[in-house]
């Protein structure tokens, strides 16, 4: 097991394109929601405890080795709206391309043959964990952190947040991401004997809405 592999699955320079999703932080700006540092830690702390927490459980399960078409379809029941939907998909679409380049094996060329419109990226990302040697609770990490990580980047470019003021957002939630890590390898083990329906099914009606609303705005800055 290579500690580096889960660093390597972390960075946000993996050409994965989380880079041009906001992970719904442009909505929330646009409606000022979101506004400076505290009101983003918010932001992050609700959407840790909530899709991220969702997210870490399933890329979790994925990494113990529980089916992926069995959990891409658990993740396409927990995201209720198409447009996070599609998201996810693109950006399962696109990390697929990076873990096979990074670590080629055959569950990830089965899983590109099985779902070649993209699996949602949670469950690919499992997937990649397991096949970068790493363990449940890395592929949890690498979910949770991602969930708070990416709006935080997001913000610095839309605000013209001090950099410093994001990085203290993400500091400042990492009891609360590992936390969110310790319930989701809990649920992910649990998988095997009790089914999909003990992943967290935790959810934000407010980015299911700000989500559809964002995809039918004529011009933004990010994707998502």
């Amino acid at each position: 097991m290579s500690r580096t592999a889960l660093l390597v699955l972390a960075d946000g320079r993996f050409p994965a394109g989380g880079h041009a999703h906001s992970g719904g932080v442009e909505a929330a700006v646009a409606a000022r929601a979101v506004r400076d540092g505290p009101t983003l830690g918010a932001f992050c702390r609700g959407r840790l405890h909530t899709v991220g927490l969702t997210a870490a459980a399933l890329a979790a399960a994925a990494a113990a080795g529980c089916d992926p078409l069995v959990l891409d379809e658990a993740a396409d029941a927990r995201t209720p709206a198409p447009a996070l939907r599609a998201t996810a998909r693109k950006l399962g679409r696109q990390l697929l391309r990076a873990a096979r380049a990074a670590w080629p094996c055959e569950a990830l060329e089965k899983l590109a043959r099985d779902l070649p419109g993209g699996a949602h990226q949670p469950v690919v990302l499992g997937v990649a964990v397991r096949a970068a040697g790493l363990t449940t609770p890395d592929a949890a990490h690498a979910a949770a952190f991602d969930s708070v990580s990416g709006p935080a980047t997001a913000a610095v470019r839309l605000l013209g947040l001090d950099p410093f003021d994001a990085t203290v957002v993400i500091a400042r939630l990492c009891d609360d991401v590992d936390a969110v890590v310790r319930r989701a390898a809990d649920a992910a083990s649990r998988v095997a004997d009790e089914g999909v329906g003990v992943l967290p099914a935790a959810s934000a009606p407010l980015l299911d809405i700000t989500a559809e609303q964002h995809a039918a705005w004529p011009m933004r800055l990010f994707a998502s």
